[in-house]
């Protein structure tokens, strides 16, 4: 099994911020609240990111996430090879920003935003609820990228369900994680993220 926790570019820090348990920047503006941007100050932030490959299921991917630099900016990268065999076909980085049973009511948001980049399709956000019970259920919304870094807002209207089992509606109010990932075809992956967070239009 492929797993690891990338946790902060020196230091980890995982700090409760309220009784439901979630954990966020705190550079945020009435219209957007920050879940994690790689440049904060490790203080302002709270996250853990845990990837994962269909090897936990059988397949044959390969992937890693990294804490990357570049022009002295920190991100994350995902990379690796999306296999088909053994029905496998994914590579993931999940940031779960509740714990335990809570979620987090993020309705009065209109959608995610995300700052990335990176080479050629199959790259979507992976979205799970408290509907989705089991670890094939989720939610998926698709990300067109290019190979500069470009801001792109997906509203909750564009989530659908995943491929696999009824898990329901998306309910933006029951949220518990969100995950990049490459998926659904043959290739060798490479997306680079550097903040995600919720808007407001």
């Amino acid at each position: 099994m492929n797993k690891k926790v990338i946790r902060g570019a020196i230091m980890i820090i995982i700090i409760s911020l309220s009784t439901a348990g979630i954990l966020f920047g705190k550079d945020n503006s009435p219209n957007y609240l920050s879940l994690h941007d790689f440049n904060t100050s490790p203080e302002n932030n709270s996250y853990e990111w845990t990837d994962f490959t269909d090897q936990v299921m059988g397949g044959k991917s390969e992937g890693a996430t990294s804490l990357m630099q570049e022009d002295g900016e920190f991100f994350l990268r995902l990379s690796g090879t999306v296999s088909l065999e053994n029905n496998g076909g994914f590579i993931q980085s999940r940031l779960k920003f509740v714990t335990g049973l809570n979620v987090f009511n993020a309705s009065e948001y209109d959608g995610v935003r995300v700052l990335v980049r990176g080479k050629g399709s199959g790259y979507y956000l992976f979205f799970r609820t408290s509907a989705t019970l089991f670890p094939w259920l989720y939610y998926s919304a698709p990300i067109g990228l290019s190979e500069e870094w470009q801001e792109i807002d997906i509203p909750w209207s564009a989530i659908k369900k995943g491929d696999f089992g009824r898990p329901g509606r998306f309910n933006s109010a029951r949220l518990k994680s969100i995950a990049l990932v490459a998926y659904g075809r043959e290739f060798t992956a490479e997306v680079d993220l550097k903040q995600i967070g919720l808007y407001k239009n």
